[in-house]
């Protein structure tokens, strides 16, 4: 069910390398769309240019970042110890509206450079950074195996 990894079937992608290896992409993405953003920012943009407002894009997605990876597998499916507050249901609605938040803040930040006044550069760079944000959290979560803990 993890998708991509699973059906990578080697010797050197089973069990804790694994997880290694999706942490480390993931982490990898996640970085590389934050220094974007700075390298924008420290570049010293005009309002006009670039409004402050088009940073909440990437603060949404971290959010969702967030909201995604902290709801497991076994919650889902309702394997877990403890049911929480609201059980599988509640953790299915979690995991939905990080998935939408997600979405929400890479379709905004195709708004921005599609159909914003940011320079092209700029609305690029705002792209980029929610496109690699949201691979990375769709990386954390499905590209590691929760086998070795159940």
């Amino acid at each position: 069910m993890s998708g991509l990894l699973d059906s990578a079937r080697c010797d050197c992608l089973e069990g804790e390398r694994r997880n290694s290896i999706a942490a480390a992409v993931a982490g990898a993405l996640f970085f590389t769309g934050w220094w974007i953003i700075i390298d924008v920012a420290a570049q010293g943009p005009s309002s006009d240019q670039f409004e402050g407002s088009y940073y909440v894009c990437g603060v949404f997605g971290t959010i969702a970042l967030f909201m995604i990876n902290s709801v497991s597998n076994g919650q889902l499916r309702g394997d877990a110890f403890t049911d929480g507050c609201f059980g599988p249901r509640g953790a299915r609605l979690w995991l939905f509206t990080g998935l939408v938040l997600g979405f929400a803040s890479l379709i905004a930040a195709g708004w921005i450079l599609f159909a914003g006044g940011a320079d092209r550069y700029y609305g690029v760079a705002v792209f980029l950074q929610n496109l690699f944000i949201f691979g990375s959290s769709l990386v954390y979560k499905f590209g590691r195996s929760e086998d070795l803990w159940g």
